[in-house]
């Protein structure tokens, strides 16, 4: 057998992980090791600094395990993490962190923009969601309105359980599909119980069969 890489045995110890959670590695400056989930990317590049208030950060200044959630304004998204100290031979050298989305607690509606107002929508009454024309829409049982969240936003609050990303453009309600076909030009199409079309790219396709289980 050839002499593993650091690099190469990080990414064979990252399959042990849930595809939920996203591992990073840094020393006392910067991260040094980065691998994405298909849930929650905070787009972290290896060389970028430390930032104050982060996970690994409060891990290397206190020496101790970390737990706590972060919200949106440091990487733009909110997010929990874990991360512990890393040491050798006694002395502190980095930390090892790894990061879940957000999930937000008892909120159980998405709330649109109506002409006159506002409208909250009840999660199960939520078909899908699309972006085109640099807008977010929320197709509904009721109608079919606007949200100032971006999908990104979307795909880390609404419940996981009910809502899969499937496309750049489209977060579905797994409840609300009839049928799912092969497709020449998307690797799958989604049959909805509106008539309506939502595509699956090949990008989500293998995460989309395994949390659907097919």
């Amino acid at each position: 057998m050839k002499k593993l890489t650091i690099t190469s045995l990080l990414d064979v110890m990252g399959e042990l992980f849930s595809d939920e959670v996203s591992i990073a590695i840094s020393n006392k400056k910067e991260y040094v090791y980065y691998r994405p989930s298909k849930r929650i990317d905070l787009k972290i590049k290896p060389g970028d600094p430390l930032k104050e208030g982060t996970i690994a950060y409060m891990a290397i200044q206190s020496e101790q395990k970390v737990s706590e959630f972060i919200d949106r304004n440091l990487f733009g998204i909110p997010y929990h993490g874990m991360a512990v100290p890393l040491h050798q031979e006694g002395k502190l050298e980095g930390s090892i962190l790894a990061i879940y989305p957000a999930y937000t607690d008892g909120k159980s509606v998405v709330t649109v923009k109506t002409s006159d107002g506002w409208r909250p929508i009840p999660f199960q009454n939520v078909k899908y969601l699309e972006v085109k024309d640099r807008k977010t829409y929320v197709y509904s049982n009721y109608q079919i309105a606007t949200h100032k969240n971006t999908l990104q936003e979307f795909e880390y609050t609404l419940p996981k359980e009910m809502f899969i990303r499937c496309h750049r453009s489209f977060i579905v309600n797994v409840h609300h599909i009839e049928e799912i076909y092969p497709d020449t030009h998307s690797t799958f199409l989604l049959k909805m119980n509106n008539g309506e079309q939502v595509p699956v790219s090949q990008k989500y396709s293998s995460y989309f069969r395994k949390l659907l289980g097919f």
